[in-house]
């Protein structure tokens, strides 16, 4: 008889949204403007670009700019033809179904997206007819931070082409008094600089910055694109009152406290210092040059202490020890000796610095714990809320934690949430030739502590922000803003209780210090509180949990959509022109990867249901499950066949060594005892027997129709590249070979989901000494020779030469020198999986997707169709939008779509396997 065989192969995903690129010469701006006012440190940035299609037929016109990631969108509209197109602020949830319907008929969407260090990129675009114009209007929000004595206002010009009429103009209004103002910035150099026109007058200053079109193609990112670069304004304000600042005005107050001619305060500091294995390289070699060059700024009176760790603490002196020139020479011949190895044992390297403050009590001296870690806990405790627990418990408030995350494998919220419960700051710290310029410079910010136990007092004020700090840093300032109560100006009366050096100040008010605005407008204060609120409630969000949490997250959300800011709990709804899509712009997370952020993405099309969760193995009757072409009862979760069970094996029947029914239909399948425990199952005892069946397994009368077999599932994946450059993204099928290690014998294998762009389904892990791990969604699967196991819990679990962690939205596998992550994504109530090298195999020969280096390409034409060029071979490329899976939550990347052979210049079958 002849065996009837399906077999549903699937591969890589990454939905496109195509969108090509409109053709910038098809229209001209003829006028930009950015306009900023700054009034009490709070500026208000509004950008306006012109536009007009100079073509004889309807364009899409693009609006493309950068703003800064501390600020808040309050404002969008466009004007056309005089009719006015406004956003409007929504609350997320609300705006995702605009969204998720403009996606599902193929459109694109507004953008918001992280770029580099500092900066948000937006863009929208909206389609004008010929020789007609179209503004666009963007405004945003943003309190500046003081850092080493200064603020700094950061302003970036990207208008995509010369402009005749180019402007940018700043206005600062500070009472205090302006103690000086400089301009820097890629953009204040050479001949740009003649375009600069600054005043500074007391209280007020000014920037104008009107460069030229030649002007505009001279500096070094510029070109015939125009513009590209920063202009940043760095001012400070005159502080003669200790008290500080305060505003009142309209029944709310801001007050700014930064008290200068302070004693330092002795510190007491402990670095802790990630040593693990992905840390290996630049990262590492930067490490050592930042923590000596840290050590050279200590002062004798400071004490200090060094841990390195990966799976175990390395300590270069058990207790601290004082900062002189002997012990400072002795430390630093420790760092230099640090060297990348093994696993990631956070929890208790972090107690043991806590440890070394806690038993070192000395008074008149601030405490400081910092932390640099570029990874995931992958040995010890590696359960985060029980680390954060732990690490809250240890410091039990009496000094900060300073969390730094190198890269972006780190998980920075984990991070960012275990800095804030133990009053600190989390920094990311970006992989760059200057990472360890940026270690420096954060520690300078923390380097000089001139008061502890910081507590802000006002009687008659109420809705007030944090008022508790635990140290105040020179050249930072602490921010605090309020409602007064009844408006009542006369009772209420702020208040400033410190330590320094032991002894408590008192900071009461004066009648400088203190003024009710006249120059500043009524709303500005209360938009500087609402901002101020809004921020902190999302960092009491992080760190809540429960019924508390839920009404932190609704007052942060009512407030933002009071005052209109484009928060992360709402989105701004770009409303156009009849006929073309509403966008949904949304802003994205620190702890994303620098790039495009959209909601989660359904990839099933309105009216036709997703693919439910297909189990494999054979056990009693299943609900029945329908798909096109197959019908079949779905069992229960059993057991499947050696070698390879089948649990979430190919739907209905697999070939061997993929069984999904009890084995290939018409094959070979086999028996088995099962031994069933709360969270493991094992299979032991088989006895083989051959079944030759048509198409069905009668002895569990579990009926199958099989079609022949399908064209397999196109998926798309993205080829990323070392800069800012767009990614390329492929379309390609199969079975795919991820990793090929051969010096450790490791081979990872990857299935796709049966739903076109659907993810990964499962994957198969092939160590030495014939080990095999098996990743679903659910479950892991190991086996050894007969003995297979089922584990659904999230203990640690070591096996063979892998160790494997299992979370709420990860699985973390650790080989030898690599480490592997297999990202959970939740789409629609549908899991899938996709995988993330986290840590690079140090040999040479490895080979697989995950073992492809970053994309090098040129740009060579962009019309009449877009050309790329790679290897001195020319490419016809067409521009896309792509899901990006290799971060939580997913990003909408655009990217550059080719023939796949083309952007892996090689050939396919070097990634195809026929099995798992």
């Amino acid at each position: 008889m002849e065996r009837a065989v399906m077999k549903i192969t699937i591969c890589c995903l990454l939905l496109a949204l195509v969108a090509s690129l409109p053709n910038k010469d098809d229209w001209d701006i003829y006028s930009f403007h950015i306009n900023s006012t700054v009034t009490s440190r709070y500026a208000v940035t509004t950008i306006t670009s012109r536009v007009v299609n100079r073509m004889d037929e309807s364009k899409e016109i693009e609006f493309h700019v950068r703003i800064p990631k501390n600020a808040f969108i309050s404002k969008f509209k466009m004007l056309i033809d005089g009719q006015e197109y406004d956003g409007v602020v929504k609350a997320k949830e609300q705006a995702q179904q605009q969204y998720t319907e403009a996606v599902s008929r193929g459109q694109s969407a507004g953008i918001v997206s992280s770029v580099g260090r500092t900066l948000e990129e937006f863009k929208t675009s909206v389609t004008i007819a010929s020789h007609k114009k179209v503004t666009f209007e963007l405004t945003y929000e943003e309190l500046l931070k003081r850092k080493l004595g200064k603020y700094e206002l950061q302003i970036h010009a990207r208008p995509m082409q010369p402009v005749k009429d180019f402007k940018v103009d700043v206005y600062i209004n500070e009472r205090a008094g302006i103690n000086f103002i400089e301009v820097q910035g890629g953009l204040s150099t050479k001949d740009l600089a003649n375009a600069i026109t600054k005043t500074h007058a007391d209280k007020q200053a000014s920037v104008s910055f009107y460069p030229t079109v030649d002007q505009q193609k001279t500096c070094d990112a510029c070109g015939n694109d125009g513009l590209n670069g920063d202009l940043v304004i760095v001012y400070d304000v005159n502080r003669d009152s200790s008290l500080g600042h305060i505003k009142k005005s309209d029944g709310y107050f801001v007050h700014h406290f930064a008290p200068t001619g302070l004693p330092r305060i002795p510190k007491n500091v402990v670095f802790v210092i990630d040593q693990s294995g992905s840390m290996h390289g630049r990262k590492i070699q930067q490490t050592r040059t930042a923590l000596i060059h840290i050590l050279n700024d200590l002062a004798e009176d400071d004490y200090f202490g060094l841990i390195s760790f990966d799976s175990q603490i390395f300590h270069w002196k058990r207790e601290l020890v004082r900062a002189t020139k002997a012990n400072l020479e002795g430390a630093k011949v420790f760092a230099r000796n640090i060297v990348d190895r093994g696993a990631t044992d956070i929890n208790a390297a972090v107690l043991q610095g806590a440890q070394m403050l806690n038993v070192h009590t000395r008074e008149g001296s601030a405490s400081i714990l910092i932390l640099l870690t570029d990874g995931d806990p992958t040995t010890g405790v590696t359960n985060l809320e029980k680390i954060q627990s732990n690490v809250k418990k240890a410091i039990a408030g009496k000094f900060p934690l300073h969390c730094l995350g190198f890269g972006f494998d780190v998980n920075f919220e984990f991070l960012e949430k275990m800095a804030l419960q133990n009053h600190g700051m989390a920094r990311r710290i970006y992989e760059d030739s200057d990472a360890d310029l940026q270690l420096q410079g954060f520690y300078e910010e923390v380097a000089t502590p001139l008061l502890t136990d910081v507590t802000m007092i006002y009687i008659g004020g109420t809705n007030v922000t944090q008022t508790n700090f635990s140290q105040y840093y020179n050249g930072s300032e602490i921010v605090v803003a309020g409602q007064i109560t009844d408006n009542n100006i006369e009772t209420f009366t702020p208040q400033v209780l410190a330590f320094s050096n032991n002894t408590e100040i008192v900071f009461s008010d004066t009648n400088e210090a203190t003024e009710s605005s006249g120059a500043v407008s009524d709303s500005h204060i209360q938009r500087v509180w609402a901002y101020l609120t809004v921020k902190q409630l999302l960092e009491k969000e992080l760190q809540s949990s429960g019924v508390e949490r839920e009404n932190v997250k609704n007052e942060a959300l009512r407030l933002s959509l009071k005052y209109s800011f484009v928060t992360p709990l709402t989105s701004m709804v770009v409303t156009k022109p009849l006929g073309e899509t509403t966008d949904v712009l949304n802003k994205p997370k620190e702890g994303a990867n620098p790039s495009q952020w959209q909601p989660p993405l359904q990839h099933s099309p309105p009216g036709q249901p997703g693919l439910q969760g297909i189990p494999g193995g054979y056990g009693m009757p299943g609900p029945p499950m329908a798909l096109p072409g197959i019908l079949f009862r779905m069992p229960t979760r059993g057991v499947g066949a050696v070698p390879h069970p089948g649990f979430g094996g190919s739907v209905g029947a697999g070939s061997a060594p993929d069984p999904g029914l009890g084995g290939r239909v018409g094959g070979r399948a086999n028996s088995a005892k099962v031994l069933k425990t709360p969270n493991l199952k094992i299979i032991q005892s088989f006895d083989t027997a051959d079944y030759d069946v048509p198409a069905f397994f009668p002895t569990f009368n579990v009926p199958v129709m099989i079609t022949p077999p399908q064209i397999p599932l196109p998926h798309r994946f993205l080829l990323k590249t070392a800069d800012q450059s767009p990614p390329l993204c492929l379309d390609i099928s199969g079975i795919r070979k991820l990793l090929h290690h051969p010096n450790s014998e490791l081979t990872v294998n990857g299935e796709l989901d049966a739903v076109n762009n659907g993810g990964f389904r499962r994957f198969g892990i092939h160590l030495k000494n014939d080990h095999y791990i098996e990743v679903h969604p659910k479950e892991i699967i190991t086996r050894q020779g007969h003995t297979v196991e089922i584990h659904s819990g999230q203990d640690l679990l070591t096996f063979g030469s892998a160790t494997v962690i299992r979370r709420d939205k990860e699985i973390d596998i650790t080989v030898g020198d690599t480490r592997l992550v297999i990202l959970i994504h939740d789409e629609g109530g549908e899991k899938l999986l996709w995988p993330v090298l986290k840590q690079q195999p140090s040999d040479t020969n490895v080979t697989g997707v995950l073992a492809l280096q970053p994309a090098v390409y040129e740009e060579v034409q962009q019309t009449p169709s877009a050309k790329l060029k790679i290897n001195n071979q020319e490419i016809d490329v067409t521009r896309s939008n792509a899901v990006d899976y290799t971060v939580v939550p997913t990003v909408l990347l655009s990217c550059w779509l080719m023939p796949a052979e083309s952007a892996l210049q090689r050939s396919l079958n070097d990634f195809i396997v026929t099995e798992l």
